[in-house]
């Protein structure tokens, strides 16, 4: 037999090695693993979160509903108390059940788009930094409008960024329509993947669908594939809507933005301290604003975006990363999933301000926890550094890589007959006492193993002969080679320059 598994091996050790050191063909960890494995919650304590969500519809309702959505609402079923909207059981599960619960989050590119729900999970970004880590200096510094075209196109190249909402705030441009309008430029020329931006005021959407139909070629081409996703917040906590958050909602529906309408609650503050009371309450109001899409348009797309959030009780300061905010996430994304509508947590918000012992923690604990819970989409999962305020290009690198290993920890253990390798162990005991080089090792070596870029594996001094350089350092180094090589050219010339002439673009030609 031993004569048998060296003829099987026939090539030699040099193709053997050339074949173990040459770089995997195939992704072991590729973006929509399973999720839903990690259950904070029993069935008992989601029934009660749920039924108490549903009592403070019924009984406390929603405070300054817009006249356009009150009167929709009494249409549908709801009652008027005072100045506060109530809403029946039977009205609220009506909603539920004829809520959109999957669809196709499309990108520019038809390769890069995306199913939303069922038990999927893929990591993304979202945010509003108002501060970009400097590449050459190290420092926190006002994010600009290059920063936000530099950060789309450099996540363009990373696998784990299933979609990119803008993730810095263009503080050098005017807080109003021109904001609006050049973050969706930096969108439309940086990347072919699913997008999501943000509108200050309802009139501001026609007229950048009209930019994004320019981008495309034709009038009403984006509709066909609508790639571009509105992020909005038409409740505001504690329990009433907030008027042009919900004008915006309608005026994207009117033009056909699939939506993650979200909540965004903070314990102790906006909401309960006590974690239960906090999933009650903010599931009603993510809840509220499931009736609001669902009572003009039945089935809409729309992510249901329940994000709680923590703050420092000693301090009153919002807190990204920590257990609190890991294991409420994770429920949220657990109740979600329990009613069958597609689910929107946030993670890896860390509050460390560089790469150190409490970045890596926070955001693999939070990362890790809400895929495990099987969120649909996590938001804020890429590039976040300091509570939210800042946006670190070397964060994007890291963190692609670490979703690689959750989403390898996600996918599991697959065990069938030839994974369980009997007759590979046979042979190997039988013939050369060892597996290396073996048929079923050089398969799994690709199939079933993810190799890290800039996690260290080097012996010390190996790693003391390449300069010692840390993850941070070889981040650095990583996204400084992507900025200066990709620069793609996504928009037509035509197209951007009617663009142009149309609107008042500040970033570069």
């Amino acid at each position: 037999m031993a004569q048998d598994v060296v003829s099987r091996r026939a090539g030699g050790r040099a193709e053997r090695v050339a074949k173990r050191t040459a770089p995997p063909e195939l992704n072991p960890c590729p973006p929509g693993q399973p999720g839903g494995f990690y259950k904070p919650l029993s069935e008992p304590e989601i029934v009660a979160i749920y039924e108490t969500a549903l009592r403070l519809l019924a009984e406390l309702g929603m405070g300054e509903v817009p006249e356009v959505l009150e009167r929709r609402f009494l249409e549908c079923g709801a009652k008027k108390s005072g100045s506060r909207i109530l809403f029946p059981r039977e009205m609220v599960e009506r909603c539920i059940d004829v809520a959109a619960k999957r669809f196709t989050f499309h990108g520019r590119d038809p390769r890069r788009s995306i199913d939303v729900g069922g038990d999927r999970v893929h990591f993304g970004t979202g945010g509003a930094a108002v501060q970009t880590l400097d590449l050459d200096t190290g420092r926190y510094r006002p994010s600009t409008l290059r920063d936000l075209y530099d950060f789309t196109r450099l996540q363009d190249t990373l696998t784990n960024v299933s979609w990119f909402t803008r993730c810095c705030v263009a503080t050098d441009v005017p807080d109003n329509f021109d904001l609006d309008v050049n973050t969706a430029f930096a969108l439309l020329k940086g990347t072919t993947k699913p997008v999501a931006t943000s509108f200050t005021l309802a009139e501001h959407v026609e007229p950048i669908i009209r930019m994004v139909d320019i981008a495309l070629g034709s009038d009403g081409a984006f509709r066909r594939t609508p790639f571009l996703k509105a992020h909005i917040s038409p409740v505001i906590s504690p329990m009433r809507f907030g008027e042009d958050a919900v004008l915006v909602t309608l005026a994207c529906m009117e033009h056909g933005l699939p939506l993650s309408c979200i909540t965004a609650a903070q314990s102790g503050a906006t909401a309960p301290a006590m974690l239960a009371g906090f999933l009650a309450q903010s599931l009603a109001e993510t809840l509220g604003s499931l009736m609001m899409v669902n009572v003009f348009r039945p089935g809409y797309p729309m992510v249901f975006s329940n994000w709680p959030l923590v703050i420092d009780l000693r301090t009153g300061a919002f807190c990204g990363g920590g257990g609190e905010i890991s294991v409420m996430n994770a429920a949220s994304a657990q109740i979600s999933n329990w009613l069958g509508l597609p689910s929107g947590v946030a993670s890896s918000m860390t509050d460390a301000k560089a790469v150190d012992a409490q970045y890596g923690v926070e955001k693999a604990l939070s990362s890790l926890a809400a895929g495990l819970a099987g969120g649909n989409l996590i938001y804020e999962s890429s590039g976040m550094m300091a509570s939210l305020l800042g946006a670190s290009f070397e964060a994007f690198i890291l963190d692609d890589e670490m979703h690689s290993m959750i989403y390898r920890a996600l996918r599991g253990i697959e065990v069938n007959e030839e994974t369980l390798g009997f007759d590979a162990i046979c042979e190997a005991v039988l013939g050369e006492g060892h597996f290396l080089g073996g048929a079923q090792t050089l398969a799994a070596m690709q199939r079933d193993y993810f190799y890290p870029k800039f996690a260290d594996r080097d012996a010390p001094i190996t790693w003391t002969e390449k300069g010692q350089r840390d993850a941070w350092a070889r981040a650095r180094q990583a996204a400084k080679a992507v900025l200066e090589a990709h620069h793609p050219s996504y928009l037509d010339p035509t197209a951007e320059a009617r663009i142009r002439d149309e609107f008042n673009i500040l970033l570069e030609a």
